[in-house]
C-alpha cells in the first residue's frame, strides 16, 4: 500500500538522537554517505551495518519502521543487483546460459551496490523519523547560511526543499485515496499493456495534480496570513546551539570514515 511509505515521516521522541543538533545529523549523514563510498569489503560492510542498528538502537524507534523505508525502491535495489550480476566482468564464471554469464566479481559488485542503496535509505530516514520538519528547515538554511554571499537563497532553499519532504506522506496518502475511490467507480490501473495502463492512470493523475494545487494555494494562503516574507529579519523560538553530544556524534563518524579509509588503504601503504 502507498500509505505504508514511510519516506518523509517524523516518529517523535526523545531518544539521544532526537536531542542532536539538525545540523549535527545533516553532516552525520553526508559523511556517513562518505563512508558508504570508502566501503570495499565485508569486514567495511559488516561496521557500516553495525553503526545504523547502533543509530536505530540510539534512536528507540521501531526497527520495523525503519526497515520500512527500503520497501519503495527495493525493485530498484533488485534491479541494481540483478544488472552487475549479469555484466560485470570477472574470471570466475558462477553460472553461464547462452549469452548470460554471472561471474563471482559481478556477484560482489551487484551486492555491494545494492547494500549501498539499503543504507543510504535507512540512515537518510533515520534523519527524517528524528527530525521535526521545521527544526530540519532551521538546520539546512543554517548550512547553507555561508553560501548566502554568493547569491544562494539558503532559506528559500531549505524551505523548499522542506516542504517537499513534509508533503510527500501527504500526496502517497492523497494517491492512495484517489485509487480506491476511482477503482470503486471500475477504474482498473492493473490490467492491459503498457499503453493502456498509461490512459487508465488519468482517472488517478488528474485529481491528485488538482489537489496539490489546492494545497500548494491554501499553503502559499496560510503564510501569507502569517505574514510571511522569506528570511530576512525573521527570528527563531528556538536557536540551534552545538553541545557535547554533538561533537562526540561528529568525532564518532570521522572516525568511522577513517575506518573505512584504513580498510581500504591501509594495506597498500603497511606494504610500502
Amino acid at each position: 500500500m502507498l500509505t505504508d511509505i514511510a519516506l518523509g515521516q517524523y516518529y517523535p521522541g526523545n531518544s539521544l538522537i532526537h536531542k542532536l543538533d539538525p545540523r549535527t545529523k545533516i553532516l552525520i549523514t553526508l559523511f556517513f554517505i562518505v563512508a558508504i563510498f570508502l566501503a570495499s569489503g565485508a569486514v567495511s560492510y559488516g561496521i557500516l551495518w553495525g553503526f545504523v542498528f547502533l543509530i536505530i538502537l540510539l534512536s528507540r524507534l521501531p526497527l520495523m519502521l525503519v526497515l520500512k523505508s527500503i520497501k519503495p525502491l527495493w525493485i530498484i535495489i533488485v534491479l541494481t543487483m540483478v544488472i552487475h550480476m549479469f555484466t560485470g566482468h570477472g574470471e570466475n564464471v558462477i553460472f553461464s546460459w547462452k549469452f548470460f554469464k554471472v561471474t563471482q566479481e559481478g556477484l560482489e559488485m551487484g551486492l555491494k551496490m545494492s547494500m549501498r542503496l539499503i543504507l543510504l535509505l535507512l540512515i537518510s530516514s533515520i534523519l527524517t523519523f528524528t527530525t521535526s520538519p521545521i527544526v530540519l528547515t532551521d538546520g539546512i538554511e543554517a548550512l547553507l547560511r555561508p553560501f548566502k554571499r554568493f547569491g544562494v537563497p539558503a532559506h528559500e532553499l531549505a524551505m523548499m526543499m522542506t516542504i517537499a519532504l513534509r508533503f510527500i506522506p501527504t500526496l502517497l496518502e492523497e494517491t492512495d485515496r484517489i485509487m480506491k475511490a476511482q477503482t470503486a467507480r471500475g477504474a482498473d490501473f492493473s490490467s492491459g499493456n503498457l499503453m493502456q495502463r498509461a490512459k487508465n492512470m488519468l482517472p488517478l493523475l488528474i485529481p491528485l495534480f488538482i489537489s496539490a494545487f489546492r494545497r500548494a494555494d491554501d499553503l502559499a494562503v496560510a503564510m501569507e496570513a502569517r505574514c510571511y516574507r522569506g528570511g530576512e529579519g525573521r527570528s527563531r523560538m528556538h536557536e540551534l546551539v552545538y553541545y557535547g553530544r554533538d561533537y562526540a556524534a561528529l568525532a564518532t563518524v570521522f572516525v568511522l570514515i577513517g575506518l573505512m579509509a584504513f580498510i581500504r588503504w591501509g594495506n597498500a601503504l603497511c606494504v610500502l
